[in-house]
């Protein structure tokens, strides 16, 4: 096998910079380019140590600094790798890159490393992906859960359920297969019972993926509402700067502005769109269909509601318009007399929230009222969630296994057919997990790494 190089620091300024290497000949390859003051080769060095020393090319001395030595087995990848600290100028670090190269170096693809690490034995599939979400993580929310699925989370649990299926395939293929033997035969009610609670695991890991999604991606949500209900003014308080115009003119607002913002650990990816009402003006008209648009692909709306004022024709137009979706009522102008009825609003959403927008006030609220409406309360990433759709997929498939297998047991049809049905349940999930998978799709997880990872 190649060894490989890269820089694995971002490519920028900074105080330093790590060129990783790593492969069969790393040490040696780490030795033509460095030098340390002790004079000890890397290549003699015990694994878990630093030298101090200079890099050097052909055409002489590069900059100073520390070479870090890891042995196989006890490295990230598993294979013997050495990790170049030099100062972190972008050219210096291309430079002592280029130098390793020269020396018989390959450079890495996209997310290599941590490839060989999965291909070593050092992490499930699972686990690797999770490196990529740690590395993405935008809130302490999404960073908890990347910790957690990098620790092993989502494998222990499949690993669990998939023992559990084991267990059973084992048995019935024992009772059809030797049939002389004294095999006690499984009763169908605590076979149907154990394949259900397989199908609850499964359920609660599919359930899981959405939410975990919002932590790593952030939500798109979108503010509706008719004209000057303060639609805006909320935009700008949730974005904290000026980003939508606020005026007291109605539809000022004619196409959609966009913001992502940070609320806590909620990521927004926020849309503030035009009232929603009829209009002759031909433009603002283009900015209603726009946001009614929208609304077919929200994942959150957020529907503000002018709290001063009685629900008019408009309003009771747009909780139609909002039936069946995901939505928060929010009643603006909390700050004001408060005319509307709350009761009548809670009657068609179930979720409402009092704030006003132009003071602050009700922010929190409305955090709490979005982590319950996406099931973030609930959220427990110790006990593993799914976090790529490659994952969902697979869940997806042994779900649907394990359900053709009670479907099979309830129709009265022999064992072999159950049999057939849990052992691809178990496949399924092994693909899941990466111990049964195709090298398509072990290049597809890791081609969306960055170099150097």
């Amino acid at each position: 096998m190649k060894t490989i190089a890269a820089i694995a620091t971002p490519p920028a300024v900074g105080g330093i910079a790590v060129i990783r290497v790593s492969g069969p000949c790393a040490l040696q390859i780490a030795d033509r380019v460095f030098t340390s003051v002790s004079g000890v080769p890397l290549s003699q060095r015990r694994g878990y140590t630093a030298s101090y020393g200079s890099f050097h090319s052909a055409d002489g001395i590069l900059d100073d600094g520390v070479a870090l030595v890891f042995r196989s087995p006890k490295s990230y990848t598993g294979e013997d790798v050495a990790e170049l600290s030099c100062h972190g100028g972008v050219y210096v670090a291309r430079a002592v890159l280029r130098a390793v190269l020269d020396a018989g170096a390959s450079l890495a693809d996209p997310g290599e490393f941590t490839k060989r690490a999965f291909l070593n034995g050092k992490l499930s599939l699972s686990q690797a992906e999770a490196v990529a979400d740690l590395i993405g993580a935008g809130n302490a929310q999404a960073l908890g859960a990347a910790r957690a699925q990098a620790g092993g989370a989502l494998s222990r649990r499949i690993q669990q359920l998939r023992e559990s299926l084991l267990n059973l395939a084992g048995h019935l293929s024992a009772w059809v297969d030797y049939p002389e033997e004294d095999i006690p035969q499984l009763e169908e009610g605590a076979l149907a019972d154990s394949l259900r609670q397989g199908l609850e695991v499964l359920d609660g890991l599919l359930a899981s993926f959405d939410t975990g999604r919002f932590l790593r991606e952030g939500i798109d949500t979108v503010i509706v509402g008719k004209p000057n209900v303060g639609k805006s003014t909320l935009m700008n308080l949730l974005a904290g700067c000026t980003r939508s115009i606020v005026t007291e003119i109605a539809g000022t607002t004619r196409d959609i502005v966009e913001d992502t913002v940070s609320l806590d650990e909620l990521i927004l990816r926020l849309s503030d769109t035009a009232g929603i009402r009829s209009t002759a003006d031909p433009v603002e008209r283009l900015g209603v269909e726009l946001a009614r648009s929208r609304l077919d692909t929200a994942e959150l709306i957020l529907a503000v509601f002018d709290g001063s004022a009685p629900l008019e024709q408009e309003d009771f137009q747009l909780l139609e318009l909002l039936e069946g979706r995901p939505v928060i009522g929010l009643v603006n102008k909390g700050d004001l007399e408060l005319r509307l009825s709350v009761k009548e609003l809670e009657d068609r959403l179930d979720s409402v929230t009092v704030l006003s927008a132009l003071e602050g006030e009700g922010l929190d609220t409305l955090k709490e009222a979005i982590r319950r409406k996406l099931g973030l309360l609930k959220l427990d990433p110790a006990g593993g969630i799914l976090s790529t759709e490659r994952q969902r997929e697979c869940a997806r498939s042994a779900r649907g296994s394990l359900w053709e297998a009670i479907s099979a047991l309830e129709a009265g049809m022999t064992l072999d057919a159950v049999t057939v049905s849990l052992e691809e349940a178990i496949s399924a999930l092994r693909e899941l997990d990466g111990d049964r998978v195709t090298e398509e799709v072990v290049n597809r997880v890791f081609s969306r790494f960055c170099v150097g990872k």
